[in-house]
């Protein structure tokens, strides 16, 4: 039977539930997820592997154990979500072929939960930049414009997920990556907290903490179903968070406490904001105080550049780390022909990180996670705008005489090669220089569709939590949710 794939942007809890009543098949909702894709893909180019024949075998070999999202299509993203026999290309040319060993024990968790995997979405080189556009598989278009970037480093999935292609779609964040497409695509994305959800059996550390797993949605209860279904505490994890015991969905049917909210338009680097983010952040702050809530202006004394500028050293020194290994593993020595020009530059970086600079960065992120602790004991909630500025264009490039010196990196001073990867990333987290910190400190972050800018592409609103108060920004979104504060359309429909 065909289905009208309108049907794919229902909720996930609620696609299931037409599964489990025999309103609808598995395999209908998978055949109707793949239909749609072939077809709306060489417009936007976000998904850059399908699984038809194992999905739709899965999906009709499906038993009903009680699985909350039972035979609903999702995609994975293409990097850091490995399933077993299904590409994992970093989006490298050097894997361009490779095919993962093991499926991760996040993939395995989403696939106990009741999910149907039936691709995997587009991602720059090694997830880098906040867009999508990586050498291998070409660019990511938006939606909403097709000349504007969906954003990254999640931006396949930000992408099929507002353009209707399946009801839920995975993504993992190492300094925005979830809530900076979600925000340019007028999607919902929450970071979790640090240790929250599934990691191993191959990484157990990703980026030190930063990098975490979890997906975009279009509704509150998807992502607080999601989130209780993920939620462990591994006795193998570096990292773990104490289960929240009432369960997430539940925390729903509780009104968001009148809290004091604290508030900035202001970017943590110094840098300019446009009105359209601050319009956002205000128009929130206007809607909150309406509704009783004490909102602040908030000052973070945290250093923003001197940490920006730790994330970079631990990039660098996880990337040098990493093409360690692949040398070895190719019994070659690797050079720039063999990756894009940034992803060589930030190795040369990454090999000149010392030890004790290495630990000076981690026990920086440890001072400022516990300054975030102290000041949400005033503010619970902090707000800022998700991305500073409006979707830039695909066609967005970097500044010529950067992209000059980085060709030489390996003739520069250990100094100079910080400096360089700083100014030639700023340009791009001038566009979104509010996500990151949550990465470095733990802390759990959401992205909520609230406002537009003036090119017809949404902007977001961002709410940071204390670690393990998740019950707290799935509250507050529902809340906006509820108001119909959100300005996402299901599904976007500028391409048709």
């Amino acid at each position: 039977m065909n289905i009208n794939t309108m049907l794919l942007t229902l909720p996930a809890y609620q696609l299931a539930q037409l599964v489990r009543t025999g309103q609808v098949t598995s395999a209908e909702l998978v055949s109707a997820a793949i239909a749609r894709i072939k077809k709306r893909n060489p417009k936007l180019n976000a998904v850059i592997s399908l699984r038809e024949e194992a999905a739709l075998k899965e999906a009709r070999q499906l038993k009903d154990t009680g699985q909350p999202f039972l035979g609903v299509p999702i995609l994975l993203k293409g990097l850091g979500q490995a399933l077993a026999g299904e590409p994992d290309t970093n989006g490298n040319k050097l894997f361009k072929d490779h095919k993962a060993e093991t499926t991760s024990n996040f993939v395995r968790a989403l696939q106990e939960a009741g999910f149907i995997i039936v691709g995997q979405t587009n991602f720059p080189e090694f997830g880098f930049k906040n867009r999508s556009d990586d050498q291998l598989y070409g660019p990511v278009h938006n939606p909403w414009a097709k000349k504007y970037t969906p954003g990254g480093s999640s931006g396949g999935s930000a992408a099929a997920l507002a353009d209707g292609w399946v009801p839920i779609a995975a993504g993992n964040d190492g300094g925005g990556s979830i809530r900076i497409p979600a925000a340019w695509t007028g999607l919902i994305g929450l970071k979790p907290t640090r240790g929250r959800v599934p990691t191993g059996p191959d990484s157990w550390r990703s980026w030190q903490g930063a990098s975490i797993n979890f997906a975009l949605t279009r509704t509150v209860k998807d992502t607080a179903m999601l989130l209780d279904q993920l939620q462990t505490v591994q006795p193998a994890a570096v990292f773990q968070t104490p289960k929240y015991e009432p369960g997430f969905a539940n925390a729903l049917n509780t009104p968001l406490p009148k809290i004091t909210i604290g508030y900035t338009t202001k970017s943590p680097l110094g840098t300019p904001v446009s009105p359209e983010a601050k319009a956002a952040v205000l128009s929130a702050v206007d809607f909150l105080r309406e509704r009783g809530f004490r909102v602040q202006k908030m000052y973070d004394p945290v250093d923003g550049a001197k940490l920006m500028r730790s994330y970079y050293l631990m990039n660098g020194a996880e990337t040098a780390a990493m093409f360690q290994n692949v040398q070895a593993g190719m019994k070659r020595p690797l050079t720039k022909n063999d990756m894009e020009l940034y992803t060589w530059a930030l190795w040369q970086m990454g090999k000149n990180v010392s030890a004790a600079d290495y630990s000076r960065t981690l026990a920086l992120w440890d001072q400022t996670a516990y300054q975030h602790v102290q000041m949400h004991e005033f503010f619970p909630l902090f707000l800022t705008p998700t991305n500073a500025q409006p979707a830039p264009r695909v066609d967005y490039q970097d500044r010529p005489e950067y992209v000059e010196q980085m060709k030489h990196m390996d003739e520069l001073t250990p100094g100079e090669q910080r400096q360089l990867i700083y100014d030639q990333c700023l340009p791009a987290t001038i566009q979104s220089p509010f996500t990151e910190q949550a990465n470095m400190t733990g802390e759990p972050a959401i992205s909520l569709p609230t406002g537009m800018s003036k090119q017809g592409t949404p902007m977001g609103i961002q709410f940071i939590a204390n670690k393990g108060r998740e019950d707290l920004l799935l509250q507050v979104a529902r809340l906006f949710e509820e108001q119909r504060q959100f300005k996402l359309l299901n599904p976007v429909p500028h391409l048709d």
